[in-house]
């Protein structure tokens, strides 16, 4: 998994070789807002949120629990986010088919008919490649049909973002356990909602689109592991939710998704920008990611809560969090019908 990880995602994309769907106009103009527009600026709004969506994840699996039960599971969690190789054990492997794809990526001479050649092998990916492709994110002038016109239209660049999301859903999406059966979903369209957001508004901030997608993919997936973790060393039926459980859960989570993209050889940019989401004073080599990280992650959460109607959608966190510049990225993370 590290040596797969090291090659195929570890290297920055050289900008010449990818093709970018451009972002619409109003989007574009927020990219001076960006930083600045950070939910970090906030922190009773980002607590707020958190807690919002630790209740949503949750829902009717959490309750009152013993102190003495919390610091038992917090405990486990800490000793887990030290020994960063063990905690990557609990997800599973990214599908094969992936990694000769994304060599060919990264090989200028190999042209999109071989591409092509190569999705066409698995059927799922097909399916999955075709339907990016008419997705209101590229929106085509018409429906494009077959795996040539659907590499093309994607680019190198939406094509790897693709393959990466094809990659992770496994990983973070799916779980086994009473706890992590049943968020592991709901943390899978987080991180969607995450990388297409920190894509979208990466450019504007100075940062690279690709390793922003893959920061807003990997970032959760600690939260997996540590629900997936509590499956293991906690019997009862509820999900402790007090507030101090939930801040102690989900910052034990964050630091073991940064072990985990250490142990794995990502970039160095998208493991520190998992660190520094939410720490405006973060280091300069990680800083600008790091906030773009933390504003996608808050407009993914918000998007999620106001569908699940858990939010109205004008409630004054969401209007807390979502300015006017950043309302098109908000709106565009609406599920798409294809």
């Amino acid at each position: 998994m590290k040596n797969w990880f090291a090659r195929w995602f570890g290297a920055a994309a050289r900008p010449d070789t990818l093709v970018q769907p451009a972002p619409p106009a109003e989007i574009a103009s927020a990219a001076p807002a960006v930083l600045s527009a950070s939910p970090n600026a906030a922190s009773g709004a980002n607590a707020e949120l958190d807690a919002a969506f630790y209740g949503w994840l949750a829902d009717s699996a959490a309750g009152d629990a013993p102190e003495a039960t919390e610091r038992l599971i917090l405990d486990e969690l800490g000793r887990l986010a030290n020994d960063p190789a063990r905690a990557a054990e609990l997800v599973p492997r990214v599908p094969a088919v992936i990694p000769a794809l994304l060599r060919s990526l990264r090989d200028d001479s190999v042209s999109n008919a071989d591409l092509s050649r190569m999705v066409a092998q698995d059927v799922v990916l097909v399916a999955e490649v075709v339907r990016e492709a008419n997705s209101p994110y590229y929106r085509p002038p018409t429906p494009v049909k077959n795996i040539e016109g659907a590499v093309m239209l994607l680019g190198q660049n939406g094509l790897r973002m693709l393959l990466a999301r094809v990659a992770f859903r496994p990983v973070i999406g799916m779980g086994n356990g009473r706890f992590a059966k049943h968020v592991a979903p709901r943390i899978w369209m987080q991180s969607e909602r995450c990388a297409l957001a920190a894509a979208t508004l990466a450019p504007h901030a100075g940062a690279d689109p690709f390793e922003a997608y893959l920061a807003g993919l990997v970032q959760n997936v600690g939260l997996v592991v540590a629900f997936r973790l509590i499956d293991q060393v906690y019997s009862d039926d509820v999900l402790p939710r007090s507030d101090a459980f939930r801040v102690a859960l989900l910052k034990e989570a964050r630091r073991l998704a940064h072990g985990i993209a250490l142990e794995w050889a990502f970039p160095a940019a998208v493991a520190g920008a998992i660190a520094d989401a939410g720490m405006p004073d973060a280091g300069a080599s990680g800083a600008a990611l790091g906030n773009v990280l933390a504003t996608a992650d808050a407009l993914a959460k918000l998007r999620l809560l106001v569908d699940a109607g858990a939010l109205a959608p004008d409630a004054p966190l969401v209007d807390a969090i979502v300015t006017p510049r950043l309302r098109p990225c908000f709106d565009r993370l609406l599920p798409q019908e294809t």
